[in-house]
């Protein structure tokens, strides 16, 4: 029997951290980062590059990283995200090189057996202290799903997968010696899995949802549930949905986030215009193309025409472009709005959480927002 005592998630840092709002640095393992566009500063997905960017948001105060989990780049002429650390691995590589922030990693259900993603983030958790968190995404991308010679389930039966898929980790998560199981996707007879992850009952879960079933199962299954909308009064609308959702129907708490992009300068004027260069000067115009071709047709969660530009500056994030004031007054809206947290990308990360560290933060903290 081991000594290893486990722990609550509730001390995970996306959930037990003491700020109101809590905040994530995102989609630092891909190359352009969040932005598809050549402006100088942009990840180039090189080890120590990683390791500097990780140890920064630890430093400026961050409260977790997550990755974006991607097979191939999008074409166009920056091949946006063609070069990706896998997010696994990654994530176990950044916890073993972080203390404090809450480190996550992105999985694409196809392509992992539960019973080898069990495994996988048990090993994660410990490596990071209990400071683990797995994002569960149902496999959207048609293109990348091929690679491994698998057909493309029909929007809502990917959740149905999903669903016996992080269903069967969590029996070997809380199951002490063997199990078989036999369901509709999966066979496991004798299936074993030890040690469990140092949080119990299992690490702190994440999943998107916008569309009904993708909410339901994030609702049933996830403790942080992550949406894409176009601006405050929209977020807050689906946030609570979310939560009524989970309280009504499955008796969980779950909390919300949401995801700005930031472009921020004393003078408004200019931080304008360097959006207006990342975006339609420097913009891979053909590339998002590539995207929404593939978006459009496989996600029922929003109308991504409409989000074009900002699919290139943030990756379909909400643009938050102004003076300190303006963005603070941006972030502000959405906790206010009902979020509970924010995933934060820039075109330059390493400037960006400079800046949020030394401008951005303590505006935050003076407005109740974030822990002194």
């Amino acid at each position: 029997m081991s000594s290893v005592t486990r722990v609550p998630k509730s001390h995970n840092p996306i959930l037990g951290a003491p700020s109101r709002l809590k905040l994530a640095v995102f989609a630092i393992n891909c190359s352009g980062g969040s932005s598809m566009s050549d402006v100088p500063g942009v990840v180039q997905v090189e080890w120590q590059e990683q390791i500097a960017i990780a140890r920064a948001a630890e430093e400026a105060g961050f409260d977790a990283l997550v990755p974006v989990a991607r097979w191939k780049g999008m074409g166009g002429r920056v091949n946006f995200n063609h070069r990706s650390f896998e997010p696994l691995t990654w994530a176990a590589g950044l916890a073993a090189s972080t203390t404090r922030i809450g480190v996550f990693a992105t999985s694409h259900v196809p392509t992992v057996h539960p019973v080898r993603l069990a495994k996988t983030v048990a090993t994660i958790d410990h490596i990071s202290g209990g400071r683990f968190t797995l994002n569960i995404v149902a496999g959207w991308n048609t293109q990348e799903i091929g690679m491994f010679g698998l057909e493309q389930l029909e929007h809502d039966e990917r959740y149905d997968f999903a669903d016996e898929w992080i269903s069967l980790a969590k029996a070997l998560w809380s199951t002490e010696g063997e199990l078989d199981w036999e369901g509709k996707y999966f066979r496991a007879p004798g299936a074993y899995s030890e040690p469990k992850p140092l949080q119990e009952p299992c690490p702190v879960l994440m999943s998107a949802g916008s569309s009904p079933r993708g909410q339901d199962f994030a609702a049933k299954h996830t403790d942080v549930i992550f949406v894409a909308t176009a601006d405050a009064e929209s977020s807050g609308r689906m946030a609570e949905s979310v939560k009524s959702l989970a309280r009504d129907h499955y008796d969980r708490k779950v909390s919300v986030f949401g995801q700005v992009f930031i472009i921020c300068d004393d003078d408004g004027d200019v931080a304008r215009a360097r959006f207006d260069e990342l975006v339609h000067e420097r913009g891979d115009w053909e590339g998002v193309q590539n995207l929404l071709d593939i978006l459009v047709p496989n996600s029922r969660s929003a109308d991504w025409s409409a989000l074009a530009a900002n699919l290139i500056g943030g990756y379909g994030a909400m643009a938050l472009v102004g003076t300190p004031e303006e963005v603070v007054e941006g972030i502000a809206d959405l906790a206010e709005a009902g979020l509970d947290g924010l995933t934060m990308s820039w075109p330059d990360y390493l400037e960006g959480i400079r800046q949020y560290r030394d401008v951005l933060r303590p505006r935050l903290v003076a407005k109740g927002l974030r822990a002194g």
